[in-house]
């Protein structure tokens, strides 16, 4: 895999757009097809997504300032979320124009061309597409990552157009229709990649919490550094592009003294660190015997060792 920055991915996303938008359009120029032709689209759809991922990877490095204290990570949801409409958008034209094509039939010519075209701009597509989700996984960015699965969208679109096109070029005439039949699967498959988007950065936009099996590794390390029976409440968490933010109540006993809760804070924080990097842990730490440290329901959040009684009026 390439060594790049996170940008250098960006900018490889965009020429490999560029490169399959044109392959598509040689394809669908050259055959009339209007299967064809809505792969073409979606190669628009990625070059447009895939400059709305850059800026979204540029402003989001951005380092914190006095009106972002949190950071700008979030803007990578509004990327995706963008990227989700825009892939919809591309959809509907594609329904518009096959229906227009049924009125309207027209002969398709040069097939095994643009078949061929067609498949060199999917197998670009499919290369480009697993060295993003490698580089999503490295860089742990949801703008990569929806880039990457909308290229492998267009991949698998690619092989069922291609796959029935290519029985067109031994069919008789009559079955021409399958083209905007095939344009209609197709459309119906994209929208719901573009949904899947829309709802994954409503998810993040909404603060969403981090994944159950991640939620676990949290606890475990509580449990490793403070104790198997640790008590802790108002355990929250949730991520904004790569940082992911953690924050709980710890209890401890009344009689430790401040250094000693505040070693095992920074225990905690560090052992979160090594998990995820630019991870940013808020530990409160009260003592176990006060009923008022048991406040955890004020703010909910996952608690352990909390008071059956918490949460009642005195």
């Amino acid at each position: 895999m390439p060594n790049l920055s996170i940008r250098g991915y960006a900018y490889l996303s965009i020429a490999a757009s560029l490169l399959t938008m044109a392959l598509k359009f040689g394809a669908f120029f050259v055959t009339g097809s209007i299967g064809l032709f809505s792969d073409a689209v979606e190669s628009v759809v990625n070059l447009v997504a895939g400059g709305i991922a850059l800026l979204a990877i540029i402003w989001s490095q951005r380092p914190a300032d006095h009106t972002h204290a949190y950071g700008h990570g979030k803007v990578e949801y509004f990327s995706s979320g963008m990227e989700g409409v825009l892939i919809c958008c591309a959809a509907v034209g594609i329904v518009v124009t096959a229906l227009r094509r049924f009125v309207a039939p027209q002969p398709m010519q040069a097939l095994d061309l643009g078949l061929i075209l067609a498949v060199l701009a999917g197998v670009l597509n499919f290369v480009v597409a697993r060295i993003l989700l490698q580089a999503a996984r490295t860089y742990d960015s949801i703008v990569l990552e929806a880039d990457a699965r909308h290229l492998l969208t267009d991949v698998w679109t690619s092989v069922g157009l291609v796959a029935a096109l290519a029985i067109l070029l031994v069919a008789p005439a009559s079955w021409q229709i399958l083209d905007p039949l095939l344009a209609l699967v197709l459309a119906g498959h994209i929208l719901w990649t573009g949904w899947s988007l829309i709802r994954q950065s409503a998810h993040g936009l909404l603060d969403q919490g981090l994944p159950a099996h991640e939620v676990e590794q949290v606890i475990a390390v509580i449990r490793r550094i403070a104790g198997v029976d640790a008590g802790f409440h108002a355990l929250r968490t949730r991520k904004a592009g790569a940082v992911r933010f953690v924050d709980f109540h710890l209890l401890v006993p009344g009689a430790m003294t401040v250094q000693e809760s505040h070693d095992i804070c920074c225990a905690i924080e560090d052992a979160l660190l090594a998990l995820w990097p630019r991870t940013q842990t808020t530990i409160h730490v009260e003592p176990q015997e006060d009923y008022a440290s048991f406040d955890g329901w004020k703010v909910g959040g996952l608690c352990n060792g909390c008071r059956k009684d918490a949460g009642q009026s005195a």
